[in-house]
């Protein structure tokens, strides 16, 4: 996954995150719609835009980029998109720009050209090695800082950060999203790591809440499939699904609800789980 799709996901799903980032009033979020443009002409694509849902004579449009890599002809690109995309749309605000760097030495010297526009208050350029302690920071701008986290030290961070998450939102709804965007962010960073390590990283309740539990409910539900379809008979479906029921329990489902996702008889996993409870 590209670091550009990791940011698309952080603003879309908690906009305020960006104005954040520009010091500027969270509450500004619940009047924007975060997306991703793309120019016509000569497909040029903006990673992402915030759109006013409405307009005031103070509304901004604006415009971000997340410049993870070294490139001399960032700038040219970005501005130039930038004024094509006004060019073609009527839409009458005002706008502005967010640059997004992981530290400053990534950032082109050649700015000769845009200096006027660098150095105006349209465009503010983020260094995420200048963010500081993650624990200063608040929750999504802590999930930030862990995308540019170096990889030795990035599971304590995120251990750190999934304990916070839980003790701090009672919200339900916003504590699954942050839980899922960790997740998410340790995939990207640490491509070897098994399910079985990111699993271990949550506790039970947490895990309900992933992508990973959700997949292993799934499997689950396949391999009992699986191993009922070579059996052939009745009975060999039922005994291929009891199969699963171990590495369910072992991520934390209930008897109820494995009875439930299987469709097997509610005793007949309790006979599993208790036999599992005394190994």
């Amino acid at each position: 996954m590209k670091t550009d799709t990791l940011f698309y996901r952080l603003f879309q799903s908690f906009p305020s995150l960006f104005f954040e980032l520009i010091q500027h009033p969270d509450r500004e979020a619940q009047d924007y719609q975060f997306t991703s443009v793309e120019v016509k002409q000569l497909s040029f694509r903006i990673d992402g835009v915030l759109l006013p849902k409405s307009a005031t004579a103070e509304t901004l449009i604006y415009f971000s980029e997340f410049q993870f890599q070294s490139d001399s002809k960032f700038y040219g690109r970005f501005f130039g998109e930038i004024f094509l995309y006004l060019s073609q749309t009527d839409l009458p605000y005002n706008w502005g720009a967010l640059v997004i760097y992981p530290e400053r030495k990534i950032e082109s010297k050649k700015t000769e050209r845009y200096q006027e526009l660098l150095n105006s208050s349209r465009v503010q350029r983020i260094y995420l090695e200048d963010l500081g302690e993650a624990a200063q920071l608040s929750a999504e701008l802590a999930i930030v800082k862990l995308i540019v986290t170096p990889e030795n030290a990035a599971i304590t961070a995120a251990n750190n950060l999934i304990e916070r998450v839980r003790q701090e939102l009672a919200d339900e709804t916003r504590q699954r999203e942050l839980l899922q965007l960790i997740e998410t962010v340790l995939i990207y960073k640490l491509p070897q790591m098994t399910r079985q390590e990111l699993e271990a990283m949550f506790t039970i309740s947490d895990l309900k809440q992933t992508k990973v539990y959700q997949e292993a409910l799934e499997e689950g539900k396949r391999e009992g499939k699986r191993e009922g379809k070579r059996e052939g008979k009745r009975e060999g479906k039922r005994e291929g699904k009891l199969e699963s029921v171990p590495f369910m329990l072992q991520l934390g489902a209930t008897v109820e609800q494995i009875a439930q996702a299987l469709d097997l008889p509610l005793e007949k996993v309790q006979e599993v789980a208790q036999r599992q409870s005394h190994r």
